[in-house]
């Protein structure tokens, strides 16, 4: 797993999720592969028959065909353009290990098509197409977290390189797992941990919280843990606000019976309404 899939399109935060990858290209001491996929459009050669002569439609039907084959090209050279403008920035930042590739179809599936060579995806939080009132239901985001299984590091517009984050845990396999990611992936290494759980109906969880904490500290890691008490997006929010943390680290699943079919509801709620970058983990 030597390559960050770093996935470059025309939105507003295709300068940050390159900046993104130089950060964790420069942790990881890993190559970066930027990826633009070209989404396949629907043919726009319509059965005009009965409306229109069949002379004529044969005409429009040429002309229709000749404008999708200029269109799909027009769509390669912009995203070369694009694929060079990044290339070009993550050079000029100290970056020597760096590749650049076309796919058509849909990211999801061109990321999958990669995963077995990956280390780490980083994506925008939203696509070209997708301005205010972002949401995860039926966006790319949601398609990558679904169906890949490396960590995914979604970028903020205005990356800046982070000096902390916070990671929240509730106790259950899934954050233990997450915790374990943490410590043998190198990329939130010498960033202050603000590890903190939100109290619930879990016996044991302010046993398993301190050896989260002890565990974290033995592997090097400035912890700040607090347990907090409330709903619990409100109360993550409220924390990393008062707190000023950098970064978020979350799981991407969860156990609740509230739980969306792929992402817990509280999770869900923070790649919508956040404004920092955040690390999804499976």
């Amino acid at each position: 797993m030597n390559k960050i899939i770093t996935c470059v399109d025309d939105s507003v935060y295709s300068d940050n999720v390159c900046d993104a990858a130089i950060w964790a290209s420069k942790k990881l001491n890993k190559s970066i592969l930027f990826l633009h996929a070209i989404e396949r459009k629907g043919t726009s050669t319509t059965d005009l028959s009965g409306a229109i002569g069949f002379g004529a439609r044969t005409a429009l039907l040429n002309e229709m065909a000749a404008l999708d084959e200029q269109r799909s090209k027009l769509a390669l050279e912009v995203g070369k353009e694009m694929l060079a403008h990044s290339y070009s920035r993550a050079s000029e930042n100290g970056c020597e290990s760096i590749e650049k590739i076309q796919r058509h179809g849909d990211i999801a599936e061109a990321i999958l098509d990669l995963e077995s060579d990956a280390r780490l995806v980083i994506i925008g939080r939203s696509g070209s197409k997708v301005g205010n009132g972002f949401k995860v239901l039926g966006s790319h985001i949601e398609q990558v977290i679904r169906q890949v299984h490396t960590p995914v590091l979604i970028a903020n517009e205005g990356f800046t390189e982070p000096k902390s984050f916070m990671l929240a845990y509730d106790g259950r396999e899934n954050a233990d797992k997450a915790v374990k990611r943490i410590i043998e992936g190198g990329l939130l290494h010498n960033l202050t941990c603000h590890l903190v759980t939100v109290r619930n109906r879990q016996s044991d969880l302010d046993e398993k919280f301190k050896q989260t904490e002890a565990l974290l500290t033995e592997n090097g890691f400035d912890v700040k843990s607090s347990m907090l008490e409330g709903n619990i997006y409100d109360s993550l929010m409220e924390y990393k606000i008062k707190s000023s943390v950098d970064m978020l680290v979350m799981g991407a699943f969860s156990h609740s019976k509230i739980a969306h079919v792929f992402l817990g509801s509280n999770t869900l709620k923070m790649i919508e309404n956040t404004n920092l970058p955040l690390v999804i983990l499976r």
